[in-house]
């Protein structure tokens, strides 16, 4: 009795065994070839990761890097590998994982070796979000931010001049949201709203490309105000800085026509603005 409990105890462990494989061979939602992944020592998943970088298959390194960091959390290789996934969602496009793991490793290493680079790294991924000025700014502000932070925290890196590039374009961007939405009050004659916005780029935005434009609209909307000697000031202060600009020939003739010509007023905000500007800051 003994002896038969035993054989049909083997013949069920067989009959079960069979059974999960032709499951798994049949099931088209398994992967056999991953079953066991997690298995692997860290060192040979890192290794497999590269491989699949090399060879172009970054899917397949993603989920070799993230298998380390999941099953060997806070380990040597565990950081490692979340570098690595950082590197390799940002490369897939995949901004916003690139961005979690890559906060997620400023969070837990911000001293490492490697922090320069995924702080780069999370410029980056903000970057590729700025979209045209018609449209919401705030990845142009978040790029600003996160590459500001590599400039300040770590100076002596390569990545701080590209850095630098990168806030520029993005400043840029958000002065020409400014500058766009200061258009829509002028077209509106609602002067106030207009200047305010225009006021934001000259003395937020001063460095970037939209500063002469800026300068001429003052000039527009407070000659449209009949504040006249505020709108002098802006164009003495365009003058003196962008002498061969367009901009400020088309103010310059805006003013003759009403008989005035530019002059500052030093008592003016704008004046104030444009001793920065002839600064350089």
């Amino acid at each position: 009795m003994m002896k038969t409990a035993r054989a049909l105890f083997a013949s069920l462990l067989v009959l079960s065994a069979g059974a999960l494989v032709s499951g798994c061979q049949s099931d088209p939602d398994i992967d056999i070839t991953k079953l066991g992944l997690e298995n692997d020592p860290p060192d040979v998943l890192y290794t497999q990761g590269l491989a699949n970088m090399k060879a172009g298959n970054m899917a397949e390194a993603a989920r070799k890097f993230d298998a380390i960091d999941r099953e060997n959390p806070f380990s040597e290789w565990a950081r490692k590998a979340l570098v690595m996934s950082t590197f390799v969602k940002y490369r897939q496009g995949r901004l916003d994982d690139a961005l979690a793991s890559g906060n997620r490793y400023m969070a837990q290493y911000p001293k490492s070796k490697d922090a320069p680079y995924v702080q780069y790294l999370i410029g980056l991924s903000y970057s590729k979000q700025i979209v045209d000025v018609t449209q919401d700014q705030r990845a142009a502000a978040k790029t600003v931010e996160a590459m500001q932070a590599v400039i300040d925290n770590y100076p002596d890196s390569e990545y701080v001049d590209d850095a630098q590039a990168k806030i520029r374009f993005a400043r840029d961007q958000l002065a020409g949201k400014e500058m766009q939405i200061g258009r829509y009050y002028m077209e509106r004659k609602e002067y106030l709203a207009a200047i305010s916005r225009f006021r934001t780029v000259v003395e937020k935005y001063p460095s970037t490309n939209q500063i002469e434009e800026a300068l001429a609209r003052l000039v527009e909307a407070y000659y449209a105000m009949g504040i006249v000697e505020e709108a002098q000031t802006a164009a003495a202060v365009l003058g003196h800085n962008y002498p061969d600009s367009q901009w400020y020939a088309d103010s310059y003739k805006l003013l003759k026509s009403g008989g005035t010509e530019p002059r500052e007023n030093p008592g003016s905000w704008i004046a104030a603005a444009g001793k920065k500007l002839l600064l350089g800051s």
